[in-house]
């Protein structure tokens, strides 16, 4: 028989790519999980990985035990929800998973109300662009620029997220050449980049970065002109350019496991955003 932490620690170097990204993943070093996979092999009596210079590379073998290791994982995860599913007292770890900007200039705000209505209830907010998979357990809860498309999970439409361009007023009333902040490679392809760049007629950007709010504070400090959301823009108090019809919008989701949405932690929480982020929102 094998050891199911070898093969948790497998499953993990399979869907993270690397020994370093699933040591990290697992709060272990790098050694640890060859180790363990190396002791899967012996148990199993075949071979997962191909030991390169630099890197693991999957076997047929690997790719296939791989595959078995995924449905186990996800059988575990149904169970885990199954059994937390009838829990009625609001209390317990919730993991929400959201963009860095929701979650730092709207979210995280506003949750001392929650907490203390809830004082048992531990939170886990993580800043992320990529989305969260709730079926394998990275998240509780996920707030998405874009439907969720995995089968088990039930999506809500929060709203849409209106976008402008937007500057500090010392930076307006200058008479220097418009200069734009955006996105770097890392989100050349967002909506918003692609907006932007389409009025900016794909102008070389003054500054990038792959963080909203870091925009933000560059047109606070007048650097130039970035695409933002209005929440954001009035924290920084930057002002709205051209007509209130030259905006861009992105629809904002919210979404949960199947199995969890009417745990009692779990519903606190969804429903606190959606009485807290859904009005913020243009319906």
């Amino acid at each position: 028989m094998f050891d199911w932490e070898d093969l948790r620690h497998f499953s993990a170097f399979i869907s993270e790519g690397s020994l370093s990204a699933a040591a990290k993943q697992l709060g272990v070093d790098h050694a640890t999980v060859a180790r363990r996979i190396a002791a899967l092999e012996a148990a199993l009596n075949l071979k997962l990985v191909d030991r390169r210079p630099r890197a693991y590379v999957l076997t047929e073998q690997g790719r296939r035990v791989g595959e078995y290791a995924e449905q186990m994982t996800q059988s575990s995860f149904a169970l885990e929800h199954f059994a937390t599913a009838d829990q009625q007292q609001v209390a317990g770890d919730v993991v929400l998973a959201a963009p860095p900007a929701l979650l730092g200039s709207i979210i995280a705000r506003r949750l001392g109300e929650l907490c203390s209505r809830y004082p048992q209830l531990r939170l886990k907010l993580v800043g992320s662009k990529s989305r969260a998979s709730l079926a394998r357990r990275e998240a509780d809860i996920s707030i998405t620029l874009a439907r969720p498309s995995e089968p088990t999970l039930v999506a809500s439409l929060l709203g849409h997220l209106d976008y402008r361009l937007y500057a500090a007023p010392g930076y307006l009333r200058s008479t220097s050449a418009p200069r734009y902040i955006g996105y770097d490679q890392s989100q050349a392809k967002s909506p918003q980049q692609q907006w932007l760049l389409a009025q900016t007629h794909h102008q070389t950007l003054v500054l990038q970065s792959n963080d909203l709010r870091i925009q933000a504070q560059a047109a606070a400090g007048g650097i130039g002109i970035a695409c933002l959301p209005a929440f954001m823009a009035q924290e920084h108090g930057l002002q709205a350019i051209g007509e209130e019809t030259q905006t861009m919008s992105i629809e904002i989701w919210l979404a949960v496991h199947e199995d969890v949405r009417n745990t009692p932690r779990i519903k606190a929480v969804t429903d606190f955003l959606q009485q807290q982020v859904k009005p913020l929102l243009r319906l």
